[in-house]
């Protein structure tokens, strides 16, 4: 599960819940970014969510249900976990994402369809489905990626989809008004938080004040910040 959500008003705002279960996570915060990290039984602490200090956001919803066309082949091709990496620790630009994705085969891991949303300063955004495609909005008014491939829609069925998640934010992000901040970002991700796949951290970034905000296990009350 997860849930990813951008609005371009007056203001760039970006907004993450990241809903997992039986995974290890923490939150690392440093002048570079403030990275929710994975810890993968393989690699260690893994940075595969959030902002970094150069204004562009990383997400990475989970894909139901899973396509095969993302596992990895034989054949040459990107990574979508290390493209999202790349980004985050600012060793390639959304543009040059973009590129990569438009250019070249993105796959996942095998048995599971990663998915990237993808956003920098300017508030452009980038999705990529790996064996699917890629999308790309130069500063849209506001975009919504939970747990279904955007290709499909609700064409496939699957009880983390989250369709219904989809339908709240899109719906609570239309009747916003133009003076859409970090408050009414976090009412959203209230809105749509989960339990049962628990929402672990809540993230709000306000890109024009590059100012990252944060919770974790919906203490919402209890809200941590971190400027650049």
């Amino acid at each position: 599960m997860c849930t990813s959500i951008i609005s371009n008003r007056k203001k760039n705002i970006v907004g993450w819940n990241l809903d997992i279960l039986d995974m290890e996570h923490r939150v690392t915060v440093s002048d570079i970014g403030v990275f929710i990290e994975i810890n993968d039984a393989t690699e260690g602490w893994l940075p595969l969510f959030g902002a970094n200090s150069r204004g562009d956001f990383v997400g990475m919803p989970t894909c139901w249900p899973f396509d095969e066309r993302s596992n990895p082949t034989s054949d040459e091709g990107r990574n979508v976990i290390m493209l999202d990496i790349d980004l985050l620790l600012q060793k390639k630009t959304l543009q040059e994402t973009k590129e990569i994705a438009e250019k070249e085969r993105v796959f996942s891991v095998p048995g599971v369809t990663f998915m990237s949303s993808l956003s920098d300063r300017d508030g452009n955004v980038l999705q990529i489905i790996p064996g699917q495609g890629s999308r790309y909005f130069e500063k849209p008014k506001y975009q919504v990626l939970t747990n279904f491939s955007p290709y499909k829609m609700d064409s496939e069925q699957h009880p983390w989809m989250g369709y219904d998640r989809y339908q709240i934010a899109n719906k609570m992000l239309e009747e916003s008004s133009d003076e859409f901040d970090v408050k009414d970002c976090f009412q959203i991700l209230e809105a749509v938080s989960q339990e049962v796949c628990p929402t672990v951290v809540s993230m709000v970034f306000d890109v024009s004040e590059m100012t990252v905000y944060w919770c974790e296990d919906r203490q919402w009350g209890k809200v941590h910040k971190k400027r650049f």
